[in-house]
């Protein structure tokens, strides 16, 4: 259990992402000021439309990225923060400004560093093409299945950070992976991180996600990122191709022995597989154990230097 924390609105600064938002930027803008949120910075990426005039003309502090894609754009942004917590939506109105307080909540309760709005429980019609919605559920099941991290919901674009977690983080991929990353980043270096059920509506304008193209790249990036949180899972794959080929081949070897035709070679390489299969996975079991308790042992860190 963490310590209480006081988080006023002042203690916030709210990051939008944006390109070519026009529709729906002005919106969030002037939600978040109602609500008592006035520190806004807007990184845009480089929009044909009035994007940035509009979020001027609200109030909101405005920067054009030097890069291409939303994550160069986040993690050109954190650089500019010192807040003590980060709150980051999308400029097209599909997340309800509202809904911060759930998100701020278990940071202030002390129980979370990085908190994930759910979308996924509460959408409106149509915030969802069908594709979309089978893509999120299959991402999500197989980062749960390899991270073994209960997040239902790792794409969402709506989430809060607090100082020592986005200050930590090493955000490498330039476009829409970058949500994964930051999921992967916190469970890599220890940080808690929690999800809370969130609104979600019908975009206002054109989407800018390519669902194929940006598909493709979050996929890969959920198994490229693996060797951050723990290259062990690899040992285990590598484990069970090895045992499962020295149990096909295993197979072989004895049927044909049943019918008295000896494979002498094949019953070392099956033995070689065997082995090789088990030791990969004993391996494997070392690393995930190391890695594990150094994630633990950051977060026991992080704890002690803050009640101190």
């Amino acid at each position: 259990m963490g310590y209480q924390k006081d988080i006023k609105p002042e203690d916030v600064t709210i990051l939008i992402p944006t390109k070519n938002e026009e529709e729906g930027i002005g919106w969030v803008i002037d939600e978040f000021k109602k609500l008592g949120y006035n520190n806004i910075l807007v990184i845009d990426g480089h929009s044909t439309d009035r994007t940035r005039e509009i979020a001027e003309e609200k109030g909101a502090r405005v920067v054009l990225q030097t890069g291409k894609g939303k994550g160069q754009a986040v993690a050109e942004a954190l650089k500019m923060i010192d807040s003590e917590v980060v709150v980051m939506i999308d400029g097209d109105g599909t997340y309800d400004p509202k809904d911060i307080e759930k998100l701020l909540e278990p940071i202030r309760r002390g129980i979370a560093d990085h908190v994930i709005g759910n979308r996924l429980m509460n959408f409106e019609k149509g915030a969802f093409t069908k594709l979309n919605l089978i893509g999120n559920k299959i991402f999500n099941a197989l980062f749960r299945f390899l991270y073994g991290v209960p997040v239902y919901d790792m794409l969402t674009g709506y989430r809060a950070l607090t100082k020592a977690l986005y200050k930590s983080v090493e955000l490498e991929k330039h476009g829409f992976e970058v949500e994964t990353e930051l999921t992967v980043e916190t469970v890599a270096k220890g940080f808690r991180i929690a999800e809370v059920p969130i609104n979600y509506y019908k975009r206002k304008g054109n989407a800018n996600l390519h669902p194929i193209k940006d598909g493709w790249r979050i996929g890969k990036a959920i198994i490229e990122m693996l060797v951050r949180y723990n290259p062990a899972k690899y040992l285990y794959f590598l484990g069970g191709i090895f045992l499962l080929l020295g149990l096909i081949t295993g197979i072989y070897v004895v049927y044909e022995w049943l019918h008295r035709v000896p494979h002498d070679l094949l019953a070392i390489v099956v033995a070689i597989l065997v082995l090789g299969g088990v030791q990969f996975i004993a391996v494997g079991f070392v690393m995930s154990y190391m890695f594990k308790s150094m994630a633990e042992l950051k977060r026991m860190i992080r704890e002690m230097r803050d009640r101190g």
